[in-house]
Parts: structure tokens; C-alpha cells; sequence
């Protein structure tokens, strides 16, 4: 009877074993078998994710000339718009140097816009990430910003030599500095606590008194600027909810991310052009 105790405990036994043995490790050997197993890992990360594309190919030839007519026609229009958007872009920037000239304005960090394919997306209790599709290969840094269509995406927190990992906002691990837009003062931003499939969600804290939020009337929340890693003026989410904190001289509430964030298939990697005047998380050195 006991022998056969011992067979049913053996699994959990051995288990016990190998956790406290890697428990014991030093930092250095568990930091470099984690890297070493992710480049171990990364072609078959990254071959799973080209034969996604190529699913997505053939599933598209499978429309008939009709369909095809249609989408030709609203990208077209879509096209039209952005053309529209890039000349009024170009036609502000020229006026932000403008004034910048004449005030004598310090000029906003530079950054090229390195653009990704998504590989694999993790969303689980303990992380919120993406391993994206460059790495190393293509300059880019640790810290880096991470932004799409609908504002931030989150910062790169490993790189690889083919791929990269950003840690999305909606983590818990992020904490940044907002503004509500068309306020100056500094709110802090965190990600929640975000269970698998609901909808992605932070919250914020130190938030002034005569700021009102609720579902009738939400904030913009907006990147501050301040750290030196996300430039000003970028979208984070809404502000939905504020209530007086326990302390009651700020007051705490609750933001609605995008709910893209949970399917996004491309994103920009906003890699800084003078790694030497950027901060030191913005470097990776």
C-alpha cells in the first residue's frame, strides 16, 4: 500500500524537484536559458504565423470577382482619405516648425515608424503581451512605444534577434503618466487586473477633484509626455468611471481600452532616431 502512495506522489514529487532546482538557479543562468529557449522557440513562432498569412491568401482567392469589385472599390475610398490626411499632415508639420522656429521651441524627439506583423498573441491572468515579427534584425530597442490606429499599444519589453515582445497596456506591469485631453495636469495610469476574454480595461489614479467622468460623459485619456517614452498627445483609452479615493483629496476611476487590442494582427514600432539623446529604457542599454 505504501509503494503504491509512493507511485501516485511521484509525478507531484519530481515536480516539487525540478521547481525548487530552478528556484535555486542564479538570475544570470535562469536569464539566459529563458532567452536561449526563446530563440530556440522563435522559427516556429514565426512559421506558424507566415502560414497564418498564407491561410488568409487562399481564403481570400476563394471570393468570387463580385466581392473582390466591392473591396477594390472601398479601399479605393479609403485610400482617397488617407490621401486627403497625409497632405493636411504634412501641411501641420510645416506650420509646428514654423512656430517652433519663431517661439524658439525645443523640437519634439524624432522617431522612424518600423511596421510589424503580429506572431503571437498571450492574454492570460499574469501578462498581456504580443511577440511581433521584428527584432534585432531591424534596429529595434528595448522600450521602445508601441502605437496603431487607435492610439497605444504598449512598450517593448524583450528583443530578439527576429522577434521582439511589447507588453500591452492593459497589463498590471504597465504604469505610465496621462492627461485628460485639453488638461495639463498629470493622472497616473495603470493596466487592471483583466480576465482572459473581457474586454481590456486600466485604471487611474491621483486624478484632480473637479474632473468629472462617467458612461454619459467620458474623458479622453491621453499620453502626458513626461518620462520620455511615449510622446505627447497619443490615445490611451476613456476615462468611464471616477470616484473620490480613499484618501479624498484625489479621486480614482476606471478607463476603457480599445477592444482591438485583443485582435491585432499589425502594429508600429516607434524607434527613436538619436538612441543616444533617448532615455535609458528607450536605449535597452
Amino acid at each position: 500500500m505504501p509503494f503504491k502512495r509512493f507511485d501516485q506522489a511521484h509525478p507531484f514529487v519530481t515536480l516539487g524537484v525540478i521547481v525548487a532546482a530552478w528556484l535555486l538557479l542564479p538570475t544570470a543562468v535562469k536569464t539566459f536559458a529563458r532567452a536561449t529557449f526563446f530563440e530556440l522557440t522563435a522559427p516556429i513562432t514565426l512559421a506558424t504565423s507566415k502560414v497564418r498569412d498564407l491561410q488568409e491568401y487562399w481564403s481570400l482567392r476563394l471570393h468570387s470577382k463580385n466581392e473582390l469589385i466591392e473591396a477594390g472599390r472601398d479601399l479605393a475610398r479609403v485610400n482617397a482619405s488617407y490621401e486627403v490626411a497625409v497632405q493636411e499632415n504634412v501641411e501641420l508639420r510645416a506650420e509646428i516648425a514654423r512656430l517652433e522656429s519663431l517661439l524658439r521651441l525645443p523640437s519634439f524627439s524624432d522617431y522612424r515608424f518600423e511596421h510589424a506583423r503580429v506572431a503571437r498573441r498571450d492574454f492570460s491572468s499574469w501578462w498581456h503581451r504580443l511577440v511581433i515579427r521584428k527584432g534585432r534584425n531591424f534596429g529595434i530597442p528595448v522600450g521602445a512605444p508601441v502605437v496603431f490606429t487607435g492610439g497605444v499599444v504598449g512598450r517593448v519589453t524583450e528583443v530578439h534577434a527576429t522577434t521582439a515582445v511589447v507588453e500591452l497596456i492593459s497589463s498590471p506591469n504597465v504604469r505610465l503618466a496621462g492627461v485628460v485631453e485639453g488638461d495639463s495636469r498629470p493622472i497616473s495610469f495603470q493596466g487592471g487586473n483583466n480576465p482572459t476574454f473581457a474586454p481590456p480595461k486600466g485604471v487611474v489614479e491621483l486624478m484632480p477633484l473637479d474632473l468629472i467622468a462617467s458612461p454619459n460623459t467620458p474623458k479622453r485619456l491621453v499620453t502626458s509626455g513626461f518620462g520620455g517614452i511615449f510622446p505627447p498627445g497619443l490615445t490611451l483609452g476613456t476615462i468611464v468611471r471616477a470616484e473620490l479615493g480613499s484618501d479624498g483629496l484625489f479621486k480614482s476611476g476606471e478607463v476603457r481600452l480599445d477592444e482591438r487590442l485583443g485582435s491585432l494582427t499589425e502594429v508600429t514600432v516607434m524607434v527613436p532616431l538619436n538612441l543616444d539623446g533617448a532615455p535609458a529604457a528607450a536605449r535597452g542599454r
